[in-house]
C-alpha cells in the first residue's frame, strides 16, 4: 500500500509541475514506480492509477500535445484544480488564524501551510495565544460520529468486557471524549472513547431511538467526584471564608443552603470518595463531612493516616 502511495503522490506532483500535456511513455520514464513495469503491467497499472486520481476528484485531463492532434497527453489544468483566492481582507485572515489556533485537536496546532494558501498568516502569527486543547483524538472518533448521527448500535470491548451500545452522543470533558449510550436494561451510562477498543459500527441505520428529552451532558459527570457507579449523598459543610470557592466548584446536582453566618451546607452526589476527599484536603480545617458516617470516617481516616 506505501507502494501504491508514494507512486500516485510521485505521478500528481509530476503532473501538477509541468505546464503541458505529457505522454504515458514519458510518465513512465520519469515518474518513480513506473520504471520496472514491463508494457503490459504498466498499461494496468497506470489505468487503475488514473482511476484513483479521478475518484479523488484531481480533474485529469487528456490532450493534444501538438499541433496535428496526432499524439495525446496527460494533464491537470491549473484552473480546474487549484484552490481559488477567496479575497479575504486582514482582517479576516486574522480572524480565522484566531480561530484555527484557539481549537486543537491532540494538542497539535493546525498546519500553517493552509493559511498560506489562503492568502499568509497575518503578523499575529508570531505568537501563541490561549487555545482548549480537545485531547488526543481516537481512531474510532470519526466512526463514533457516524454512529450517533446514523443510529447504528455498536459493538466493543471496554474495561475487558464486551458491550453492545446504542450510541446517544459525544462529550469532551477535562481533556476526553466521552461516549453518552444506552446499555440495554443496565440504562445511560459514559465510556472514555480512548479506552474502547475492537469498535464495530452496525450495519442498519435507525437500529435504535433517542430517548425524548435526553441531554449527554447532563450524563457525564460533572466533577472527578460524581465519576462512577452507586453514588452517595453527602453533606458537606463550608465555612464563611471558603463558602464563594466551594460554591464555584459544586456542581449543578448538588443542593445548597446558606446559613445565617455565610457558611454553605451542600448536599450532593458522590461516586467517588476518593476524589472528593483530594478537593477537601484543599479547605484544610474550613470544611467538614457531616454525612454520611462511612464517607466521614474514611476521611478521618485518611488525615490520621498522613500525620
Amino acid at each position: 500500500m506505501e507502494r501504491v502511495l508514494e507512486r500516485i503522490l510521485n505521478l500528481l506532483a509530476f503532473l501538477l509541475t509541468v505546464d503541458r500535456p505529457v505522454t504515458a511513455g514519458e510518465i513512465r520514464r520519469t515518474v518513480a514506480g513506473y520504471e520496472r513495469d514491463s508494457d503490459e503491467a504498466f498499461r494496468r497499472t497506470f489505468e487503475r492509477d488514473k482511476d484513483l486520481l479521478r475518484s479523488l476528484g484531481v480533474p485529469l485531463r487528456l490532450k493534444s500535445v501538438d499541433a496535428w492532434e496526432v499524439e495525446h497527453g496527460y494533464v491537470i489544468p491549473t484552473d480546474e484544480y487549484a484552490l481559488a483566492d477567496p479575497g479575504l481582507t486582514d482582517e479576516e485572515r486574522a480572524a480565522l488564524w484566531l480561530a484555527a489556533h484557539m481549537v486543537r485537536l491532540g494538542g497539535q496546532a493546525p498546519d500553517p501551510a493552509a493559511l498560506f494558501k489562503l492568502g499568509g498568516t497575518p503578523m499575529a502569527a508570531a505568537g501563541e495565544p490561549l487555545a482548549a486543547d480537545l485531547g488526543v483524538t481516537s481512531q474510532h472518533l470519526a466512526e463514533l460520529f457516524a454512529a450517533v448521527t446514523e443510529r447504528r448500535s455498536i459493538e466493543c470491548s471496554y474495561r475487558g468486557t464486551s458491550r453492545r451500545l446504542d450510541p446517544y452522543g459525544l462529550v469532551h470533558r477535562r481533556g476526553h471524549w466521552y461516549l453518552v449510550a444506552g446499555q440495554g436494561e443496565v440504562g445511560v451510562r459514559s465510556f472514555r472513547v480512548d479506552r474502547m477498543s475492537s469498535v464495530v459500527i452496525g450495519d442498519r441505520a435507525g437500529a435504535f431511538t433517542r430517548p425524548a428529552g435526553i441531554r449527554v451532558a447532563d450524563v457525564l459527570a460533572e466533577a472527578p467526584w460524581e465519576a462512577g457507579d452507586d453514588p452517595t449523598d453527602v453533606v458537606v459543610r463550608f465555612d464563611p471564608e471558603v463558602a464563594w470557592w466551594a460554591r464555584r466548584r459544586l456542581t449543578t446536582r448538588a443542593r445548597i443552603t446558606e446559613e445565617s453566618d455565610g457558611a454553605l451546607v451542600a448536599r450532593f452526589p458522590v461516586a467517588n470518595p476518593d476524589a472528593l476527599i483530594g478537593w477537601m484536603i484543599g479547605f484544610e480545617d474550613h470544611a467538614e463531612i457531616l454525612g454520611p458516617e462511612e464517607v466521614r470516617a474514611r476521611m478521618l481516616d485518611h488525615l490520621e493516616g498522613s500525620r
